[in-house]
């Protein structure tokens, strides 16, 4: 990152800067805060292994079971603008902490749920408790890096981010083989509380604290509206395998007008001075947010429901226990982990670039992986699959890291919660409709008549439409950023001075 770029990254779009006084111990406070979003991430993907356990030691019935997944993912997003801005105003490192703690409580509850209607209200705070976490994140991040190290930081953010989302079935295969019975469902749950307290521990010790500036004010109106208007949209999502896209479909259209009219509250607050929940300057004046916040939606529609996809191919098809199905897809979660933190390091150099040739390997390698499933003999295919989705997770280590890093390195510290919790909300939106429809694709062609590997082409190349529209987006981004450089070069005086550069840079 240039200076100029790490300047305006603590620049207010409305004026003023944030002074930055850099924290010796900012290394070790960001493993911390990486821990507690691994296990929050984690959380979404890991549980679905133990399902069909959970339902029989509990007596559930499927829709009930349903709700330990996508319950968490909705109190996850719902949460996550207003943890966000609530961070921004107050002080993060302890609305971290709160928020740590009641995550690793919710945790044991879970474990020791008598019933599936106790776990399923577990479940319910303990996404809430996620999504007051998360974005502390990446605002602690940005608070405590600048220049070339925000970048690395990111890097690792990334890492974490794609290692989590792919390890869930892996990891969640480990403790069910591990914790033999049926009662072992439960340490999925317990794990997380002796990490989460030595978390606690550590974060008390070396997370910094927000320096308050005066910017106390919460949005109340605008919290109800994002509130409602998220929770229209992701609830017939999460009922998907309940009917509820068939039922439901009218609350899209309710959820549509009410976040138009957050954005229109939010434009409001603007123009009489007052600060909104989300400041829609981001989208307008901060370089590469709106197109970073769009890039990761899109490529979320197609990643998280790749991986459902091949849980349920490999488990219902080929018959494979949840730790040899998780360790099926392990070579994506390890090429993803390694590249993305090379890739932090590169995007200052790189840019954009970086994420335009990742989506295409992840595309090529998910594509690949597909086919050969589907031709080669079904006794060697796993196998034969399994460098090609290697070389497809180190391409999607060039996806995650860069675009969160250019998505946000040029957001003032100051709105950093906000900015980080809408584009993860963008995220958890985009996953939950690619966690809604490419299973309910697979089990689609099931039931006309096809076989397993046709319903795995399918609902993988579903996936990839949403990649390829991402790849689009991010080209396009590219191909922008390079005519403003170029013309930057040509003429900067006139350049500088133009409406579009201004917007840009």
């Amino acid at each position: 990152m240039t200076a100029s770029a790490s300047a305006a990254g603590d620049r207010d779009p409305g004026g003023g800067t944030d002074a930055y006084e850099p924290d010796p111990r900012r290394w070790r406070a960001l493993w911390v805060t990486l821990v507690a979003g691994f296990m929050s991430l984690l959380d979404v993907t890991i549980v679905a292994v133990a399902l069909p356990t959970v339902q029989r030691d509990l007596h559930a019935s499927p829709a009930q079971v349903q709700w330990v997944v996508s319950g968490y993912t909705l109190t996850f997003a719902l949460a996550l603008v207003t943890a966000g801005r609530l961070g921004d105003a107050l002080d993060r490192r302890r609305i971290f902490l709160m928020a740590l703690c009641g995550f690793v409580l919710c945790s044991a509850a879970c474990g020791a749920a008598p019933n599936i209607t106790l776990l399923v209200v577990a479940r319910l705070a303990q996404g809430l408790a996620a999504g007051f976490m998360a974005p502390q994140n990446s605002a602690l991040i940005q608070q405590m890096f600048r220049g070339a190290e925000r970048g690395r930081a990111f890097g690792y953010f990334g890492a974490t981010v794609g290692i989590s989302s792919a390890s869930g079935p892996l990891i969640g295969g480990m403790i069910l083989a591990l914790a033999d019975g049926p009662q072992g469902w439960r340490w999925i749950f317990y794990v997380n509380v002796p990490i989460g307290v030595l978390a606690v521990l550590l974060g008390r010790r070396l997370l910094p604290r927000t320096r308050r500036s005066g910017r106390g004010h919460v949005d109340v109106p605008g919290v109800l509206l994002l509130g409602l208007g998220v929770l229209a949209v992701m609830y017939p999502l999460v009922q998907a395998e309940a009917g509820g896209l068939g039922r439901l479909w009218w609350l899209f259209l309710v959820g549509a007008v009410i976040l138009v009219a957050f954005v229109r509250w939010q434009y409001h607050l603007v123009a009489h001075e007052t600060r909104p929940l989300l400041d829609p300057r981001l989208f307008t004046t901060v370089r590469g947010y709106a197109v970073g916040a769009g890039v990761g939606t899109l490529y979320f529609i197609g990643f998280s429901g790749v991986w459902l996809v091949f849980a349920l191919f490999y488990q219902d098809g080929r018959h494979f226990s949840p730790l040899e199905s998780g360790l099926a897809v392990t070579p994506f979660a390890l090429g993803s982990a390694g590249a993305a933190v090379i890739a932090g390091r590169l995007v200052d150099r790189f840019g954009r670039l970086l994420t335009v040739c990742g989506l295409a390997g992840v595309i090529c390698g998910l594509g690949g992986a597909a086919l050969l499933l589907r031709f080669a003999p079904l006794d060697i295919a796993p196998w034969i699959a399994a460098p090609v989705l290697f070389l497809g997770g180190i391409a999607g280590g060039f996806v995650v890291s860069p675009n969160i890093t250019m998505t946000l390195r040029d957001v003032p510290v100051h709105m950093a919660g906000a900015a980080g919790g809408a584009l993860q909300t963008g995220q958890r939106l985009g996953a939950a409709v690619g966690t809604a429809a490419l299973p309910g694709l697979f089990y689609l062609v099931l039931g006309n008549g096809g076989d397993y590997q046709n319903a795995l082409v399918v609902a993988l190349g579903t996936g990839i439409v949403g990649m390829l529209a991402s790849l689009a987006l991010a080209m396009y981004d590219w191909v922008r950023d390079r005519r403003a450089r170029a013309a930057h070069r040509k003429c900067p005086e006139e350049v500088a001075n133009s409406p579009v550069h201004s917007r840009l840079y």
